[in-house]
């Protein structure tokens, strides 16, 4: 048999369940009609959905038409509960968008519809409540096509009508309809199935008007999905019936699944688990029938497969995308006196095993539970839950906004776990991405340095936890987290070892780099009266609102933008009672955005990253047979490894070489001093100077694997200069002789290179021993040079400078001092060991000579 999905969706109110159960009733599931005012309809089995009269939980049912059978998923239509409403889109073919006739698109039906849009859903809209004083067709079909899709068609005509209205939202249907001068059900249909059309139709759910003639247009251009014989399957839902048994509700993606049959899968962990099938049931309401298969479409509850996750892929089907729908308030959760706090923290896991989005957390420093919602009705709804569910009445108190951070440019954190007999060390380059982005994990790390299951194994761990920021403790989004350089050991290594060394690289990655903290924003509509536009315009602008000219239609006007959440979640009230009644605000979440107040928030957080053991960036190492504690800052001078970063946005190709080699030599031969310099090195040259320098066209430089900040002024590089001179072998060698003469060996090199490289060069020398000295800034040739004055140390000279440039300039620091080091990092800096600036140093020479040698 054909099997189809439809899923049912409207803003709260508009008729939805009314709708389901009048389908049901003329398809001859149900024998009565239930009424959602009298709290028997068939789709709303759960007391509290009765009682409230409100769509809670995503319920299924089946009809069949002419050999084709339905599959119904009737979704929450409250703003509270979207995130249920989204995770039953991604297993539907189809899905019906209810709208009042009364009150046409209304706040949330633009949610609904973005979530249609993202998951590619084709949408047919039935337009209820046309019975209704106010409901007219001619308007709603132009608010519809105004606010939702030019290709809202009413399908309420004949067939030569629908086919003209359908010709002008296809291409490819006008091409046949002037060709043809008809367009047959199937084009339709497809142009439908392609979310190129959006079938209207008006009717009155409760009446029962219009019904019979919506299940046809349904039946008629709908079209069953083409499945795969290999075994596929996606989770939308986890639930629990009256026994406790643990229900998975999945649709089938392809192949066919049998009962005891044995399927394999991970948990949300990245753990392998493999189970039987225990049973298959198909649902109607609160009823259902068991089978021994389920096909390619059905949609069924499956028991016996523990650990599975609403959005989880099975077989080939990949697991979901990011939820579009986040909760955006937190609240810690107040368990009774007499119920252990582990207990209730236990079962509110069952809880959140039905709603992921519930995001439950312990706090293990204060021993509280906190959870995210999404609003006041979820509160008294989770509130009778637990109590129904598991016995104790719970409270919910401190409700605050649900944070976020992010960083600002890419850092890479070292992660190194190394207690005895065991042995790990990961780097992680952390990369900021776009505003909504979420968190994107990969691997450039080679396999001939580590092996792939260890990298799997990484990226499993980096995806399985939930990672804190180091500003609130609030979760990291909106990064890329990239493995890019790892170690293990043949013997000691075990999987829990890079578990902890990947926990510690990202946490680590964190305190080096510049946070941003993000706060969720609403997307409002305000309508109010004129009189109360200059009140409103006012408080917008004291909340951070972004706001667009008021829209006048008669006594109201309309004022739409955006606003952070923690101003705007407490205004309905104030509308209600400046307007006297006649304001409405409608929210909708739009994201998250820069915090407007980090100061603040952050103050009044007070959380101390120091503090949070659980979440710690120290590395563990090992000396004489036991491990030992090094702080995040020193990481960088006891890794095991380079860092994989150090140096690549100074990459240079020969052409880059070359450029830089004669822009330094047409440099010198304009200045006496350097050129004597210059000769001193690297001798005469033998052809006419003039001749020698042409110009030539630069080299675009772009470093496209770290995404640098863009810096107003020109680089600069300081130099430890005494640091450098007893790094460097050749240098201290003359320094035992002579301090001066490597002093002014020094010095040249570092004209040479300053020649070479572009920068501006700072060379600093301690003399804070001698006594009444102050400090001196000399220009020598191309470069500075500075003389510490008495009791400051190049060291301090250096942090200073750093903290000043490092606003507006790239900034670079030559030492291998460790302090020094962790000073540059804080600054916002980039340091070069003595080493690697040696490096560069033959390279410049290097370049120079070859330069030269073209030049003979």
């Amino acid at each position: 048999m054909k099997n189809i999905t439809i899923g049912i969706t409207a803003h709260v109110d508009s008729g939805k369940t009314t709708l389901a159960e009048a389908i049901l009733y003329k398809t001859g599931v149900i024998r009565k009609l239930g009424r959602v005012d009298n709290g028997n309809s068939a789709l709303d089995t759960d007391s509290i959905e009765r009682e409230r009269g409100i769509t809670i939980f995503s319920s299924q049912a089946e009809f069949t038409v002419d050999g084709t059978r339905y599959t119904l998923l009737d979704t929450p239509g409250h703003v509270d509960f979207t995130a249920e409403t989204e995770r039953t889109m991604c297993v539907l073919d189809y899905a019906v968008l209810v709208i009042s006739g009364t009150d046409g698109v209304q706040s949330h039906t633009h949610t609904l519809w973005k979530l249609l849009q993202k998951y590619e859903v084709p949408v047919f809209i039935f337009v209820n409540k046309m019975d209704l004083i106010g409901a007219d067709k001619s308007s709603i079909i132009r608010n519809l096509s105004s606010k939702l899709s030019a290709g809202c068609v009413d399908f309420t005509g004949s067939s030569a009508e629908i086919a003209e209205a359908s010709a002008y939202c296809s291409e490819k249907l006008m091409e046949k309809f002037i060709s043809e001068s008809s367009i047959g059900i199937t084009d339709i249909a497809e142009a439908v199935k392609n979310r190129e059309i959006f079938p209207c139709f008006f009717g009155s759910a409760l009446k029962m008007e219009g019904i019979d003639e919506f299940i046809d247009i349904l039946h008629r251009y709908t079209e069953v999905s083409a499945y795969s014989n290999e075994f596929g399957a996606k989770v939308y839902k986890i639930s629990y019936d009256p026994k406790g048994t643990r229900l998975t509700h999945v649709k089938i993606m392809g192949g066919q699944l049998g009962m005891r049959d044995e399927i394999c899968y991970r948990d949300s962990d990245g753990n392998d688990v493999s189970a039987k099938v225990s049973s298959i049931r198909f649902y109607t309401g609160e009823k259902f029938r068991n089978a021994e298969y389920a096909d390619p479409g059905d949609v069924c509850a499956v028991t016996g497969l523990p650990e599975t996750y609403a959005g989880q892929g099975i077989g080939f089907i990949r697991n979901s995308e990011r939820a579009y729908i986040e909760p955006v308030m937190t609240y810690k959760v107040i368990v009774p006196d007499d119920i252990n706090v582990y207990d209730a923290l236990k079962d509110l896991r069952i809880l959140e095993d039905e709603d992921p989005q519930l995001h439950i957390v312990w706090d293990e420093q204060n021993r509280e539970i906190h959870i995210q919602l999404m609003g006041a009705v979820q509160i008294e709804v989770l509130t009778r839950k637990i109590k129904e569910k598991f016995g104790f009445s719970a409270g919910f108190a401190d409700g605050a906004v649900a944070y976020k951070e992010t960083i600002r440019f890419p850092v890479e954190g070292i992660g190194h776990y190394e207690p005895l007999r065991h042995y790990a060390e990961a780097h992680i380059l952390l990369e900021p991405l776009p505003l909504g982005s979420g968190l994107v994990f990969d691997t450039s790390c080679s396999e001939d340095e580590l092996d792939r299951n260890w990298q799997r194994l990484i990226l499993t761990h980096l995806a399985e936890k939930t990672h804190l920021g180091v500003l609130t403790g609030s979760p990291i989004t909106d990064m890329k987290l990239t493995l890019v350089a790892g170690k293990a050991h043949l013997k000691h290594t075990e999987g829990g070892d890079f578990r902890q060394a990947t926990y510690r690289a990202v946490r680590q990655g964190l305190r080096c780099a510049e946070s941003v903290l993000l706060e969720p924003y609403y997307e409002y509509e305000l309508e109010i009266p004129n009189e109360n536009v200059g009140r409103a315009i006012s408080d917008l602008q004291h909340m951070s609102a972004e706001f667009c000219s008021p829209e006048a239609n008669g006594d109201i006007s309309v004022i739409k933008g955006m606003a952070p959440v923690s101003e705007l979640s407490s205004y309905q009230a104030e509308v209600i009672a400046y307007t006297r009644g006649k304001g409405r605000l409608s929210l909708n979440f739009s994201g998250y955005r820069e915090c407007h107040n980090t100061d603040e928030v952050v103050a009044d957080i007070g959380y101390d990253c120091n503090g949070d053991i659980e979440n710690s960036a120290d590395s563990i190492f090992c000396s004489h047979g036991a491990g030992y504690n090094v702080k995040w800052d020193e990481v960088y001078d006891n890794m095991h490894l380079p860092l994989a970063t150090a140096g690549k946005d100074d990459s240079e190709n020969s052409e880059d070489r070359k450029l830089k080699a004669s822009r330094f030599i047409e440099k010198a031969v304009s200045d006496e001093e350097l050129m004597a310099i210059f000769e001193m090195t690297y001798g005469k040259i033998n052809r006419e100077p003039s001749r020698a320098f042409k110009k030539t066209k630069a080299v675009n430089i772009e470093d496209k694997s770290i995404r640098l900040p863009k810096y107003s002024g020109p680089d600069y590089l300081l130099v430890d200069g005494y640091n450098i001179i007893f790094s460097w072998e050749d240098l201290k060698k003359i320094a035992e002789e002579n301090l001066d003469a490597a002093r002014g060996e020094l010095i040249n090199r570092m004209c040479n290179y300053q020649g070479y490289a572009g920068c501006e060069l700072i060379l600093v020398f301690d003399a804070y021993k001698v006594k009444g000295k102050h400090r001196d800034i000399e220009k020598y040739c191309n470069i500075n040079i500075v003389y510490t004055k008495e009791s400051e140390t190049a060291d301090t000279y250096i942090e200073k400078v750093t903290h000043s440039l490092s606003k507006d300039h790239r900034v670079r620091v030559a030492t291998s001092d460790g302090v020094e080091q962790m000073i540059i990092l804080g600054n916002g800096a980039m340091r070069i060991s003595a080493s690697e600036f040696k490096k560069r140093c033959i390279a410049a020479e290097t370049a120079i000579k070859e330069y030269i040698e073209t030049m003979k």
